[in-house]
């Protein structure tokens, strides 16, 4: 394994840019009670920089997602209204909003169904899109090969889960079970918790930033929609992952300097990415 200390550099921005320029996101997640989770996601895909986001969610929760954030759009789907969550009567429109995308964010708030677990696997076996996948699509993902790059962002208990084994384990041996899981199945694995691990299998790094205030509901969603964000920006994948697992812990170091370490919740974090990346541009050659 080769470890990489430097962080990468930061998507351009020029004068003459318009919105398609910095991409489009779309997310997709959402059930009854899961509402938070991809509105959370698509703050953190626009506070990153993400020209056009768009929430995909079932019908029922789609107002509840709309008024948390105008800057966004929103994409009704077919719901299981027995399970509350995505149906598949929806996949044939859900690949249809996957058109013309530039990066996908899947499994914030998503629930668990058998609906989910085909739609995950569709989707993570189909789409020639990055991907970054998290919280309950990780919970189904099956071991098939991807058609584009993808992401995988599981705390220690998704990843004893992935491998077949505990957290005890997983903790005591973070980066070689991470790097061994990432060259098997050709994918990034970020290892989210202190010192948070990015690997492709050959490179790794450990991030620094970050904080215990961050040990809170949502934090991972906003991380997701985050890297998303870098992604559709055109930055490749392990690099999008290292920046915005930076950059999220950044956001949360500056956040609990004003608000504390108690009093941090997720959805001040999309709010301190402004103060994270004026800090990134501070420090960049």
């Amino acid at each position: 394994m080769r470890l990489i200390d430097q962080l990468p550099t930061a998507p351009v921005r020029p004068a003459v840019a318009h919105k398609g320029t910095f991409g489009r996101v779309l997310i997709i997640g959402g059930s009854r009670g899961m509402s938070g989770a991809p509105s959370l996601a698509g703050l953190g895909a626009l506070r990153g920089g993400a020209g056009l986001v768009y929430v995909a969610v079932p019908s029922e929760i789609l107002p509840i997602v709309a008024a948390i954030e105008p800057s966004y759009l929103t994409i009704p789907l077919a719901t299981d209204e027995e399970h509350g969550c995505l149906s598949t009567d929806g996949l044939t429109g859900l690949r249809k909003a996957c058109e013309g995308k530039d990066a996908i964010a899947l499994g914030p708030g998503l629930g668990q169904s058998r609906g989910v677990a085909a739609i995950v696997n569709s989707l993570f076996t189909e789409l020639p899109q990055p991907m970054v996948v998290d919280a309950d699509a990780l919970n189904v993902l099956a071991s098939q090969k991807a058609a584009g790059q993808r992401i995988l962002t599981p705390h220690p208990g998704e990843f004893a889960r992935l491998i077949g084994s505990d957290i005890a384990t997983v903790q005591s041996q973070r980066a070689k079970l991470a790097a061994e899981f990432a060259a098997t199945h050709g994918v990034i694995v970020v290892l989210k918790g202190q010192g948070t691990v990015i690997t492709d299998g050959d490179r790794v790094a450990i991030n620094r930033t970050g904080n215990p205030g961050m040990a809170t509901g949502g934090s991972g969603d906003v991380l997701t929609g985050l890297i998303a964000a870098l992604l559709a920006q055109g930055m490749p994948a392990f690099e999008a992952a290292q920046l915005g697992a930076h950059l999220h812990g950044l956001a949360g170091d500056l956040a609990a300097v004003e608000l504390s370490l108690p009093g941090l919740i997720a959805s001040d974090l999309p709010r301190f990415l402004t103060q994270a990346w004026r800090k990134l541009e501070s420090i960049s050659p």
